[in-house]
């Protein structure tokens, strides 16, 4: 019998501006890259971590991932100590049953990854 492995992939995104549509989209866009580019089947989902800086109020970034179809998958949501920046990251653990999720990618949309490591949101 085998154990299922289990590995955890991570990216991070930048809203314009504090709206719940734009939220939701950006979630789902980035859930969507973070599985495409490390080849992990939505079922193959574990749990999922959502942060946000403390100026993103107008929606739960959680709301966005069960639009993308993340409905039976447990989720959280925090805040980070960063104040403003518009920024939310994404935390996932992933049962690794996909060739190569050993070599998992971060992903970033719509930011800087040194903006986001310098304000410590990863």
């Amino acid at each position: 019998m085998n154990t299922p492995r289990m590995s955890g992939i991570r990216g991070a995104t930048c809203l314009e501006r504090d709206d719940a549509a734009e939220m939701s989209d950006a979630v789902g866009e980035l859930l969507g890259r973070m599985l495409e580019i490390n080849n992990v089947a939505i079922e193959d989902v574990v749990s999922v971590i959502l942060t946000c800086t403390q100026d993103l109020t107008s929606a739960f970034p959680a709301a966005g991932a069960r639009a993308f179809g993340l409905v039976d998958t447990p989720l959280m949501c925090a805040h980070t100590a960063v104040d403003q920046a518009a920024c939310f990251v994404i935390m996932s653990e992933v049962e690794a049953r996909s060739q190569g999720i050993e070599q998992r990618k971060m992903v970033y949309v719509h930011c800087l990854a040194q903006a986001l490591d310098s304000r410590s949101l990863l």
